[in-house]
């Protein structure tokens, strides 16, 4: 009598030579990290706590070298935005890959030999090739030929300036002012210093972009779009060479 085959446990449990599965075991390199760690857990006193304390050190290290650095605000020299006592993480790495500092943004920078032995947070007004003046008949700093309206970011009952100016800012380097400005000392306090007041880009450690602590208090920092119409110095040049000769 013919009977259907079964079929038997073997059958059932065969898979194609050619699948591919995912095994348990550690391969050669996960043994040979892991064996890597145990010795130094055996060398370092305190074992592996120990070692993962380091290793969280050196991370922390790394990335306040290279990447971000936390900074404490000393003055209320960029009231009311920051205030004093405020932690905020600056991106070290915001200028590194050829773009600079723009206008409108605040920048801590090591002020050695222009401000004093000390770093300092300041908001960036002019760039390289920027004619800035202060002020127009309504009391504002104009870039550029481009009146800034900075009632946004300065500090309340503040005028953009009690000192008048017109300067150039050289390549390469910065006209930076604090928020606060009736108590902030800035680039209007050092025009007669060398360098004018005017803060080399090298000297930048980079952008502020966030408070962090108190946590009340925690926000990203933008870029105002007072300074997004300020033209370029050199549209402005072609503006005024084109006005002069009209």
């Amino acid at each position: 009598m013919d009977t259907e085959a079964q079929p038997t446990e073997r059958d059932r449990s065969s898979r194609p030579a050619d699948s591919e599965e995912i095994s348990d075991t550690p391969g050669p390199e996960e043994r040979s990290r892991s064996a890597l760690l145990s010795r130094l857990a055996a060398w370092v006193p305190g074992g592996r706590i120990t070692l993962a304390l380091l290793l969280c050190l050196l991370s922390l290290l790394t990335l306040n070298t290279f990447v971000v650095r936390p900074f404490q605000i000393p003055s209320g020299s960029m009231e009311p935005g920051l205030r004093v006592g405020d932690r905020v993480l600056v991106n070290k790495l915001a200028y590194r890959f050829g773009a600079g500092p723009q206008r409108g943004d605040v920048v801590v920078f090591d002020g050695s030999g222009y401000f004093g032995e000390a770093d300092y947070v300041k908001r960036v007004v002019g760039v390289g090739g920027d004619h800035v003046v202060c002020c127009d008949q309504e009391g504002r700093i104009r870039v550029n030929g481009r009146s800034v309206d900075e009632s946004g970011f300065l500090f309340p009952g503040d005028s953009p300036s009690t000192v008048p100016f017109d300067v150039v800012v050289p390549e390469g380097r910065l006209f930076v002012l604090g928020d606060h400005r009736a108590g902030s000392s800035d680039s209007r306090d050092h025009l007669g210093s060398p360098g004018g007041g005017m803060i080399p880009v090298d000297e930048v450690i980079g952008r502020a972009d966030g408070i962090v602590w108190p946590f009340d208090h925690a926000t990203r920092l933008h870029r105002p779009d007072a300074y997004a119409r300020v033209p370029s110095a050199a549209a402005d040049a072609a503006l005024t060479a084109g006005g002069a000769h009209g």
